[in-house]
């Protein structure tokens, strides 16, 4: 791959809107320091597969999950081959999803629910098989089928174009670093408090100044700094915040690292979440 590829952070929805779109935050990253170069907003899924198909070198992390627990889809018989569950996941409808996944954890103790993937304890994520708050399980429905018949390359999952090269990211993880756990950002106007705005300010301030354990420093005009803060809904700082992450996975493929940084011993089934 050429050694600087533009790099994209992904705030994925599963079903995007104007109001509500798929924000790619699109940028590169020299000597330790991740430039933005501007966000993009996909207002439709077909954006977003036309944008998935366009020439690399390009190396995303996008913000939605790649795989399901492998003890979810062994108990279901699913296929434990990833690219064929994948094609059978994508058959299903949403409704039957629902059903499925609600039956599983009717049938399994209170506390222990939801089936998890190995990558969740330590990204602090919510289990892709989850159908609400958040919907994830939507959003590997709509989103990972699409990279997949984009052709792009999934480390660890599927080889593909190795110049379109699209990772697993969660912003949260590399947020509840800087923050613990105050609250930056909520859809809901009654929730966007000066709280979580000055939150928001903190956030950028320590992405600025390189203060997380990624040991890269964020550039941003003032411009881009305003947007940021003044998005009560958080989603272009989420899909910057990937971007970062996008920019950490290149510094390890640059380093010599395989899988740009994912762990060697990753289960092929599940995926994982990069940097976790």
């Amino acid at each position: 791959m050429n050694s600087t590829p533009l790099l994209v952070g992904c705030d994925f929805s599963s079903a995007p809107t104007r109001r509500k779109p798929i924000v790619l935050a699109l940028g590169s990253c020299a000597g330790g320091r991740v430039q933005l170069s501007r966000l993009l907003a996909l207002a439709t899924l077909d954006e977003f597969d036309d944008w998935l198909r366009q020439p690399g070198p390009w190396l995303g992390a996008f913000d939605l999950p790649f795989g399901l627990p492998r003890e979810l889809v062994e108990q279901l018989g699913w296929p434990v081959s990833w690219p064929a569950l994948i094609a059978h996941y994508a058959a299903l409808s949403r409704a039957d999803i629902r059903q499925t996944f609600a039956a599983f954890c009717a049938a399994r103790p209170a506390g222990g629910k939801f089936a998890h993937r190995a990558t969740d304890r330590p990204a602090g994520s919510s289990p892709s098989m989850k159908w609400v708050n958040p919907p994830v399980a939507w959003m590997l429905h709509a989103g990972v089928p699409r990279l997949l018949a984009a052709g792009v390359h999934l480390p660890g999952l599927h080889a593909g174009d190795p110049t379109r090269v699209a990772l697993e990211a969660y912003p949260g993880l590399l947020a509840r670093e800087v923050l613990g756990h105050r609250s930056y950002k909520s859809d809901d106007r009654l929730k966007q408090t000066p709280e979580r705005l000055i939150a928001r300010k903190d956030l950028i301030t320590a992405l600025e100044m390189g203060q997380s354990r990624l040991g890269l420093r964020l550039k941003l005009t003032h411009a881009q700094r305003d947007t940021l803060v003044d998005d009560a809904s958080g989603d272009g700082l989420d899909a910057v915040l990937c971007l970062v992450q996008a920019a950490w996975a290149q510094t390890q493929h640059a380093q010599g690292a395989a899988l740009y940084g994912l762990p060697a011993a990753l289960d092929p089934l599940e995926g994982w979440i990069l940097t976790a």
